[in-house]
């Protein structure tokens, strides 16, 4: 009997993640690389990180495999046009790549990275996941196949509840205190203590000087968590803010999805569920009010796996 591989790759604007898997579910092989979000980076630094990742993959399962699925998640793809210029550039990878490929039209699978995150973190592809990292987004499907997604509309127009909704708030609170249009807050201080800045006029030079992107600035998040933990009321409304962002954004999907008393998961991916204190928690009495049946989980598996699940269901259909 022939052995089936699939390819499950998570494709962001920081890191490519390439997990090779067989017919049972079991990683054989996988590798990291560059970013591959190709709306921020260009379609060639993506098809650079996305080939490079297969390649080490495979190499590093120490063997020849045939491989006859793969899902590509990537984040920035909502769209049809996405997918047709994701296509395009798939299979001038697959063409320049020196393996076995067994592949059909129904078993090459591109999406955006809402799809394997909620399969690789709860590992099938009904429930909730609550993205908030750097940026945010929900994304939902129930068992009758509907899916619903709020948010994720990048860090200028959305991303509310982000790692850089919370550390941009918490500059702009630092700054308005500074000029008296905001209560007195130790944010001022804080970021001083942890930027090295002599005053807190020197921002100007570390964020637009330097250049700070999202990324960076989002880093800075802790900080106003750790503020609002010790009693600052300006950092403390900040925390509470995104917490209520991401738990209406959720309740919508719920209320889309799923009926009030009905049983699903919920799965919280990110940096921001990690580094903030108690806003998980908050997050989950939140959740529970409304919809009690409703379980709170962290990520089973990385996005990448759930990519693989993907492609693996779509070789038994």
């Amino acid at each position: 009997m022939k052995k089936v591989n699939v390819l499950g790759i998570d494709g962001g604007g920081t890191k490519t993640e390439v997990v090779l898997m067989d017919e049972n579910y079991q990683v054989i092989g996988s590798a990291k690389s560059g970013p591959s979000n190709y709306q921020s980076v260009g379609i060639e630094v993506a098809k650079k990180s996305i080939k490079t990742a297969i390649n080490q993959a495979i190499t590093n399962s120490n063997s020849h495999h045939e491989i006859s699925g793969i899902c590509l998640g990537l984040a920035g793809v909502g769209r049809p046009e996405d997918v047709r210029v994701v296509e395009n550039f798939l299979q001038e990878i697959i063409a320049n790549l020196p393996i076995k490929w067994d592949l059909q039209p129904n078993t090459i699978i591109i999406c955006s990275d809402s799809p394997i995150a909620l399969v690789g973190g709860i590992g099938h592809s009904v429930g909730i996941v609550t993205m908030a990292g750097t940026g945010s987004q929900i994304f939902g499907q129930n068992s009758q196949g509907l899916t619903k997604r709020v948010g994720g509309w990048g860090y200028l127009l959305g991303d509310e509840g982000s790692g850089y909704n919370i550390a941009i708030r918490g500059l702009q609170a630092a700054l308005k205190s500074y000029d008296g249009r905001e209560l007195p807050t130790t944010l001022i201080t804080d970021f001083q203590a942890y930027l090295g800045l002599t005053n807190i006029e020197s921002l100007i030079e570390v964020i637009y000087r330097r250049g700070w992107g999202p990324t960076q600035i989002a880093a800075l998040a802790p900080i106003v968590s750790a503020a609002a933990d010790k009693g600052d009321k300006v950092a403390k409304k900040i925390i509470n803010d995104a917490v209520e962002e991401l738990s209406i954004a959720t309740k919508i999907v719920i209320s889309t999805l799923f009926q009030p008393h009905e049983t699903f998961e919920v799965v919280t991916i990110g940096s921001v569920w990690k580094s903030m204190i108690n806003f998980r928690s908050q997050f989950e009495d939140s959740i529970i009010a409304v919809a009690p049946a409703a379980k709170i989980i962290w990520p089973r598996n990385q996005p990448a796996y759930g990519a693989g699940i993907l492609a693996l269901k779509a070789i038994a259909m």
